[in-house]
């Protein structure tokens, strides 16, 4: 298991954390970073992937800010209790297959929702993210990445305490909004994103073998 950074940003702007990404990026391609994880929560924005129908699934922004961006996947919504994680990663030999990657991101969500209570988290056939609930009815976790040059980035939405009614402005990935849930609802209590931050940065850890560390005054 390789070492790695993890820096949490907190709320953070998206178009701010998205540049950052950018950077994080160029700069793991020069070798002169290391292997990150940023774990960010963000004000309200619906963000567009390269999905042909991903405009056409927007409803009705309102006063939410509407972004266009270079991952993968259709239209999502994120918001404050919504935990998102991104992978600025190097992936090595043995690790270069975006497959293997999305359904380790995916599992780790899983096992994070398994710390929390939640086992019955699952995947979905033919729709990536993380769905709980008898055959896999509600979609509690999105994911939508990119790569350049085979390093990582963009990554996973985990809805611990998201206010779901945000989901209605949009058809999130293609689905209707009342297919969106969360981890304090389906536990029916308050589940914190404080707490469950530690959990998926261990978890994804262990799925992408890396150890990340906390980046000293992060």
């Amino acid at each position: 298991m390789r070492a790695a950074r993890l820096v949490d940003l907190g709320l953070a702007d998206y178009a701010a954390t998205w540049q950052q990404q950018l950077d994080l990026v160029a700069a793991r391609q020069r070798g002169e970073a290391p292997d990150t994880l940023l774990l960010v929560e963000h004000p309200h924005v619906i963000t567009l992937g390269r999905a042909q129908k991903a405009r056409a699934n927007v409803v009705a922004a309102g006063d939410v800010p509407v972004v266009e961006v270079e991952r993968g996947g259709d239209v999502t919504y994120h918001g404050p209790g919504q935990l998102v994680a991104y992978p600025i990663l190097q992936l090595e030999e043995g690790e270069k297959d975006l497959h293997r990657f999305l359904r380790n991101l995916e599992e780790a969500m899983m096992r994070t929702l398994a710390d929390v209570g939640l086992a019955g988290a699952t995947r979905r056939a033919g729709a990536t993210g993380v769905w709980i609930g008898d055959e896999a009815a509600r979609k509690i976790a999105s994911i939508g990445i990119a790569c350049r040059k085979w390093v990582t980035f963009h990554g996973l939405a985990l809805n611990v305490a998201t206010d779901l009614s945000y989901f209605g402005r949009i058809n999130p990935c293609g689905f209707e909004a009342s297919v969106m849930t969360s981890a304090s609802r389906e536990a029916g209590r308050a589940i914190g994103v404080a707490d469950v931050k530690p959990l998926l940065a261990a978890r994804l850890g262990e799925t992408l073998g890396r150890e990340f560390l906390l980046a000293s005054g992060a």
